[in-house]
């Protein structure tokens, strides 16, 4: 009788044959993001003109599909043409009109038209191939600089610099084998490097297409398999995609596109060769910490759930994604749902539990979509439900949808609107690994934390906890937000510094302005300066700083962030979240929002900054969950970093950044005022005077503030002060 792991394989061998006829035999495969935030920018209208484009040419060898999010927010809607055997090429911010224009040129004619690929792409469609050599710390470390000037030097000296496209990628998890590099789109990995090994590399494979067997890797990893289809090699060239590996490539929907990448082979390697004790082992060794904020290791919490003598257990997935800027794990569930059941599924297995939940709120329609036909397409093939692969174990999944209230992503809040209580959290202990849902043992794992599990299960804890650093292990995605460049779903390994986030995956500052600061782990986060730019991605070089690695979410600020408004933006937030349980959370962040505003609004006095910096104490002390134990980060952050900033605003009625209207004065400057009678005309409560052609004012006593007098003025006579 076949074991569970031989009827995955047997599963995926049709899949991928089922794929290859469907979509793969064609020439051509134009694929289309679809996700939240694509359709809102225009992709459904996008896929509906290349459908309309490929009916008009039935005889072509053309293929439309659609991805999920491969996380370039700020290039959307993306469509992405793989031709066979060249390097896949990425569109940007395409419209039906591009989509047309796109089709004719590319699909009919072949010419790659440049101008709406991605930026720093000029001449890549061109080259022949991509050489990616690993700029992770270990390569680093073994001189993987003179391993890329070795290639620099070579494809010069062979005459083929033209053809070839040289990049440095983040670590790609092959520490012990650097320096490698990656050849594409060959798909061959070259290791232990030398500036020798790379002349012959050059000479036999660039040159005359021999690969060199006795220098590749042949070995197989789920991470990073991809990258080079995401398109933008110095975006994407920087990460590391563990969790996010199939967003962007695969189709969501599909279930073969999942089992041929493997997908559902680590629960069916658990079932024929694990027992749970085995599969909880394995993830502590690997130190997979909890990604949903608190960083509590998660082998351990399955631990204290397994060793409970109750028959009954669950296991939830929460998906109550609620910070303001944050995506990540909307768009892991949009572009790749059935990685999260299969996750679910393993701490299932480990627990003991044979009911699994996924909390997802409401507001995610396209998200909860997928994962009920990914819940209903497992089911019907038999790898969820009753006798899962034949192995005689059981496990099933419902979805229950939350109101959108930031407070039940605290676990016994969450428990309590599973229940139908309202949603509000519980003193712990007891803690829910003891006693959760219905009084059970229950383990709640976030979506992130249980994308990892497969990849443990199948590359190995040693490989994992090689990733990262001696107390954050593997990779953390962050929504990138604010006045970045590139905004997106980011994936890094940890250790990773913010500087490296933000100007090299990022791409640096938008229009040129200056580095404020960065704000990392959501409203309950901490505002980091320019000086800890070079602090690592990690929880606790994150914590010694102020802040928290939390859910994920980074946001950037310039030199015009006003960081008096933004600590009053997140404490709003989280006072408006507050469940009001508990005293010093509700009364608390009420104060201290209060003194905010009026600081804001020109009325601040002295003493105020004390009676926040107490008012943060106490409430961090004394509040009953997470949401306000953290609530005055954003506060005492930028306070302590940038406190010139509050006494600008208190003593000198000035705002630094020109961002509170209260304390901005706007002036007509005399020698530029031509008077051209635009601002007057313009101004919404008629406070400025003069005639044409001569010099205006502004009444001070009757302007609001407005700024319209500033944006219609095109001879630059109003100033801001």
């Amino acid at each position: 009788m076949p074991t569970s792991l031989e009827k995955l394989q047997d599963m995926r061998r049709k899949s991928i044959f089922k794929v290859f006829e469907e979509k793969f035999r064609a020439s051509i495969r134009i694929t289309v993001g679809s996700a939240t935030c694509e359709n809102a920018a225009g992709a459904t209208d996008v896929y509906e003109r290349f459908q309309q484009n490929i009916q008009k040419h039935a005889g072509l060898e053309v293929i439309l599909s659609k991805v999920g999010c491969a996380g370039r927010c700020d290039l959307e809607p993306m469509v992405t043409i793989v031709s066979h055997g060249q390097i896949p090429v990425k569109y940007m911010r395409v419209n039906p009109e591009k989509a047309d224009k796109i089709f004719e040129d590319h699909i009919l004619h072949g010419k790659v038209l440049e101008d709406f690929t991605m930026r720093r792409t000029a001449g890549l469609y061109n080259a022949q191939r991509v050489i990616t050599v690993c700029g992770g710390k270990n390569c680093f470390d073994k001189h993987c600089s003179d391993i890329e000037k070795a290639f620099l030097e070579n494809i010069q000296k062979l005459g083929i610099a033209d053809k070839i496209i040289l990049t440095r990628s983040a670590c790609q998890g092959l520490c012990q084998y650097g320096p490698v590099c990656y050849v594409y789109p060959d798909g061959i990995m070259y290791q232990k490097l030398t500036p020798d090994i790379v002349k012959q590399i050059c000479e036999e494979h660039l040159l005359k297409n021999h690969t060199l067997g006795q220098y590749t890797w042949t070995g197989e990893r789920l991470t990073n398999r991809s990258f080079p289809f995401f398109g933008d090699v110095y975006f994407f060239g920087k990460q590391l995609r563990l969790t996010l590996r199939n967003c962007g490539v695969i189709d969501p929907e599909s279930l073969d596109e999942y089992l041929a990448v493997r997908g559902y082979e680590a629960i069916a390697k658990i079932l024929t060769e694990m027992k749970p004790q085995q599969v909880i082992d394995t993830v502590k060794k690997s130190g997979l910490r909890g990604r949903g904020g608190g960083g509590f290791p998660t082998g351990q919490k399955w631990q204290f759930a397994a060793n409970q003598p109750d028959k009954e257990k669950y296991m939830i997935c929460n998906a109550d994604e609620g910070d303001p800027g944050a995506f990540m794990d909307r768009s892991m569930i949009e572009g790749d749902p059935h990685t999260i059941l299969e996750g679910l599924m393993i701490a299932g297995y480990a627990i003991g539990a044979s009911k699994g939940f996924v909390y997802i709120r409401a507001e995610y329609p396209l998200a909860v979509q997928r994962l009920e036909k990914a819940i209903a397409d497992s089911k019907k093939s038999g790898l969820l439900g009753e006798n899962i692969l034949g192995s005689g174990w059981n496990f099933d999944i419902e979805i229950r949808l939350g109101a959108g209230a930031f407070v039940c992503g605290e676990e016994t809040a969450l428990i309590h609107s599973i229940e139908g209580s309202r949603g509000m959290p519980s003193p712990r202990p007891p803690y829910p690994a003891i006693s959760g849902l219905w009084g059970k043992p229950t383990v709640i794992n976030n979506v992130e934390s249980l994308a990892n599990l497969p990849v443990i299960i199948l590359d190995g804890a040693d490989w994992f906890s090689s990733i990262g650093t001696e107390k954050s292990k593997g990779t953390k995605v962050f929504a990138l937000a604010g006045k970045v460049a590139n905004t997106g779903l980011v994936e890094v390994p940890m250790g990773t510094t913010l500087r490296e986030v933000v100007f090299d995956v990022g791409g640096g500052i938008k229009n040129s302005k200056a580095f404020k600061a960065v704000q990392t782990g959501g409203p309950a986060g901490g505002c980091l300066p320019a000086e800890c730019l070079d602090t690592p991605v990690d929880y606790d070089s994150l914590n010694a700083a102020g802040s928290i690695m939390g859910s994920g979410g980074m946001i950037v600020m310039d030199e015009e962030t006003c960081m008096v408004d933004v600590a009053k933006f997140f404490l709003d937030f989280t006072q408006s979240e507050s469940c009001g349980k508990c005293t010093p959370c509700r009364e608390g962040t009420r104060a201290m929002l209060a003194i905010l505003q009026k600081i804001t609004d020109g009325k601040g006095e002295d003493g105020d900054i004390e009676k926040l910096e107490r008012l943060g104490s106490i409430i961090k002390n004394a509040s009953l969950c997470g949401l306000g134990q953290c609530a005055p980060n954003p506060v005492l952050t930028t306070l302590k970093y940038f406190g010139h900033e509050y006494r600008a605003h208190i003593y000198s009625k000035k705002c630094p950044a020109g961002v509170c209207s209260a304390l901005v004065t706007y002036n007509i400057d005399p020698e530029k005022c031509v008077g051209c009678t635009a601002c007057k005309k313009k101004c919404p409560v008629n406070c400025i005077t003069g005639d044409p052609k001569r010099i205006h004012a502004i009444n001070q006593e009757d302007c609001i503030k407005c700024g319209t007098c500033l944006a219609v003025c095109k001879f630059n006579a109003i100033t801001k002060s």
